[in-house]
């Protein structure tokens, strides 16, 4: 596993934040001066080491694939792949972010609108600007010569990219896949959530307590930055490599909500954990874990609470990680995934952060409130996105 997020680059940085109780966001002095744009705070990704890419495969990456790249060194590293295990074919990628860059599109058509001319863009630029651009360069960045996936989902992107490596997998197209998600911090990203009423406008003083997920005083997202990548393999591929096995995909789903574009639908987020956890062939009293989507909005939050409460008898143990991340947008599922599976194999249960009360319409669950010790043999791990697209994963541990 490999990660970028607000607290650095590493699954350790990452861990470290999440157990310490740290916040990843900070004041973002450059959105001062956006007129109309009411938040002020964010998550960016600290200590990156871009150079650690030779500049031949840098030079057509933006920040996202940078992001994506620096994760995928780590969890290849881990993992003991090898370069030839890579151009092998029989490894492949499912990997994506909401959009290309928003930076290299900025770029780009200020250079064409304020001058009506292409002259000064770059023959890069591109690269960095096309939907795929993760997938492309980190395909071409490590080698890989099997297949390659990009799904772009917006909040649900990298969990939707794990699912369908997981897949591939199964039907045995590929013995591996690097899979997740990715994304770059960009002022419209964060104007976009707040054209909608989505964005939080609190915590210009106190930027940590922005992001409340579950909790009655919640007023939206706090977008961040990040990247996530895991390697999935065959249990056969894994066994015959005597590699240590992390955890096991044994469950997803994703399903659309064609009921409204922006408004979740309670029924639908359950009708996907439902089909997860069938997927998995457990039943719902066997999730001892839920990493939920919470980002922190009104209705996001009540709808998935309503969803976990009307499906599981007894509610299991819930929390969400972005009062502490923010949210990571195409990043969040891969990441939080990551830190889901540091969760089974440490037998801790990372609290919510910012959940001092919880609001009436969330109270129905069983909120983690504090660092609590637990074993989990299977967690439910949940990311939905604007335009109805739910993806839910169940994760089986390996350690005993």
């Amino acid at each position: 596993m490999g990660a970028v997020s607000p607290f650095g680059c590493g699954v350790e940085n990452l861990w470290n934040g999440l157990t310490e109780g740290r916040s990843g966001i900070i004041r973002l002095e450059e959105l001062d001066g956006i007129g109309g744009l009411r938040p002020r705070i964010g998550g960016k990704a600290g200590n990156i080491n871009a150079k650690a890419i030779p500049r031949k495969f840098r030079r057509t990456m933006s920040d996202l694939s940078i992001f994506a790249s620096l994760a995928a060194l780590e969890a290849i590293k881990q993992a003991g792949v090898t370069p030839k295990m890579l151009s092998s074919g029989r490894t492949g990628l499912s990997a994506g972010s909401t959009t290309g860059s928003v930076q290299a599109m900025e770029h780009f058509f200020s250079v064409y609108i304020n001058q009506h001319s292409t002259d000064g863009v770059r023959s890069t630029e591109f690269f960095k600007i096309m939907n795929h651009s993760c997938a492309a360069n980190l395909a071409q960045f490590l080698g890989i010569s099997g297949r390659v996936v990009s799904a772009s989902a917006a909040c649900s992107t990298g969990c939707q990219n794990i699912g369908i490596a997981a897949e591939t997998i199964a039907t045995g197209r590929q013995d591996m896949m690097l899979c997740g998600g990715t994304d770059e911090l960009h002022p419209l990203t964060i104007g976009t959530f707040d054209i909608l009423e989505a964005a939080s406008v609190s915590g210009e003083n106190d930027p940590a307590s922005a992001s409340r997920p579950f909790d009655a005083a919640r007023d939206g997202i706090v977008c961040s930055e990040g990247a996530g990548i895991l390697v999935l393999e065959s249990y056969d591929s894994a066994k015959k490599r005597n590699v240590e096995i992390l955890a096991e995909i044994s469950g997803f789903s994703s399903l659309c909500d064609n009921s409204n574009m922006a408004s979740p639908s309670p029924d639908a987020i359950a009708k996907c954990m439902k089909q997860a956890v069938a997927d998995s062939k457990i039943s719902p009293e066997n999730i001892d874990y839920i990493n939920a989507h919470a980002t922190g909005t009104i209705q996001g939050d009540a709808s998935e609470a309503a969803a976990i409460a009307s499906t599981f008898t007894t509610a299991p143990p819930t929390s969400s990680l972005k009062g502490h991340l923010g949210h990571t947008m195409a990043a969040s599922g891969a990441i939080e995934t990551i830190a889901t599976v540091r969760m089974m194999r440490e037998k801790i249960i990372i609290p919510t952060a910012n959940l001092s009360r919880p609001a009436d319409e969330c109270a129905k669950i069983n909120n983690v409130l504090h660092l609590e010790k637990r074993k989990i043999t299977y967690a439910l791990k949940n990311n939905f996105a604007l335009g109805g697209i739910n993806t839910s994963l169940v994760l089986r541990s390996c350690n005993d």
